[in-house]
């Protein structure tokens, strides 16, 4: 079955159209915007809300805190008391200020467009507000929709997380416009994610004169990180990670502390609950040390569950209508604001965003043959769920 000629999806057929948003993403690209620059993300709001003159949305700015950058709630649809779909981006990067003008700049090369940020995730952002204002204008909305934005996923949302969860609950399904996997597949489950700090004390001595005296922290370190290390069990998809350290004072001093970092990532909740209480159980392996672990789970586990299964099953059926076929990826180890609304049982699609590659490295690029046939599906799942 074609798109409907009453669709908003049927705008995103036009060449022009089209040539316009590798526009507008491009200067998206080109205001970078660093998780950690609230001045930068800020202003990446500003650009997206002065794009909105005259659209029948309401648009409410939330200030930023702690240090980060704010968000930006659009509401649009019937006025009725239906639960809402609820759309999710993100418009911080991972990228610093001053990538776009040396080692990534904004480009376009045969399909490919190139840029900071344009894969994670401005440019499926960018196509899902297309989609969004469109169902907006013409009123086809099967019912009201809400789109937020947020300024801080690429540290694990730690200003949003309440916010997007409030929203979550009220929600009828929820729409995560983080990209596509692997040639445009789509993500009905992510791996649970935990961070963890844990800070190792010693005491100091002399390392030449009074090296019995001293009780090394990197060295009780390196231990509790050989029994972190072997909690990975791959066949349950638990991995966990030391990505972080640092000890020492000099190099003939016993080092009395140390600090490091854990990456633990899960499949399901109950997993996250067992590693957890592992981690958190951390005690000095030899005598005269202290151990110290805070943190826990950053993101519950994304578990495909029926109500997730049958939101895809909608999602490809209207793929088809528009002319491609929509598969789902495995499970993915990366975590994503919508492990917040799946972990409170709200059927959520991920990965509707831009097809591409190279997210997080010098090489990002979004499929600008992507961009049409993602608005439409983001606009038809808006006319539809």
């Amino acid at each position: 079955m074609p798109v409907p000629s009453t669709s908003a999806a049927a705008a995103f057929a036009d060449e022009t159209r089209i040539a316009r948003m590798v526009e507008d993403v491009c200067a998206w690209a080109r205001h970078e915007s660093p998780t950690d620059d609230a001045a930068a993300v800020d202003g990446m709001m500003d650009l997206l809300v002065a794009g909105l003159d005259g659209d029948p949305v309401t648009i409410e700015r939330i200030p930023g805190r702690d240090g980060l950058g704010g968000s930006v709630i659009l509401r649009a649809g019937p006025a009725t008391s239906e639960k809402p779909a609820l759309v999710l981006s993100h418009l911080d990067t991972v990228h610093p200020i001053g990538t776009a003008a040396s080692d990534l700049p904004v480009r376009v090369e045969g399909d490919r467009l190139y840029g900071p940020g344009v894969y994670d995730m401005k440019g499926g952002a960018y196509l899902a507000l297309q989609g969004f204002l469109e169902v907006a204008r013409r009123g086809t909305a099967k019912r009201p929709m809400v789109f937020l934005f947020t300024p801080d996923e690429e540290i694990g949302s730690p200003t949003t997380r309440a916010l997007i969860e409030h929203l979550g609950r009220d929600a009828a399904a929820v729409l995560v416009t983080e990209p596509a996997r692997d040639g445009g597949k789509i993500v009905t489950c992510r791996k649970g994610v935990g961070r963890f700090d844990v800070h190792v004390e010693g005491r100091p001595a002399h390392s030449g004169s009074r090296h019995p005296d001293g009780r090394n922290a990197i060295y009780e370190a390196a231990r509790q990180i050989s029994a972190i290390e072997a909690m990975t069990d791959y066949s349950r998809g638990i991995t966990t990670t030391v990505g972080l350290i640092k000890g020492g004072t000099a190099m003939n001093t016993i080092p009395q502390h140390c600090r490091f970092s854990i990456d633990l990532r899960v499949e399901t909740a109950a997993d996250g609950e067992e590693l957890s209480a592992k981690i958190l159980a951390l005690a000095p392996q030899k005598p005269d040390f202290r151990v110290t672990v805070t943190g826990g789970m950053n993101r519950p586990p994304f578990e495909r569950t029926p109500e997730v299964a049958a939101l895809f099953d909608t999602a490809s059926a209207l793929a088809s209508e528009i002319g491609f076929t929509l598969v789902e990826t495995e499970r993915t180890g990366g975590g994503s604001d919508g492990n917040f609304t799946a972990g409170l049982g709200v059927p959520t699609l991920d990965g509707l965003g831009i097809d591409g590659d190279g997210a997080h490295t010098l090489a990002e690029y979004g499929l600008v043959s992507s961009l049409g046939p993602r608005a439409m599906l983001a606009a038809r799942l808006l006319e539809t769920v």
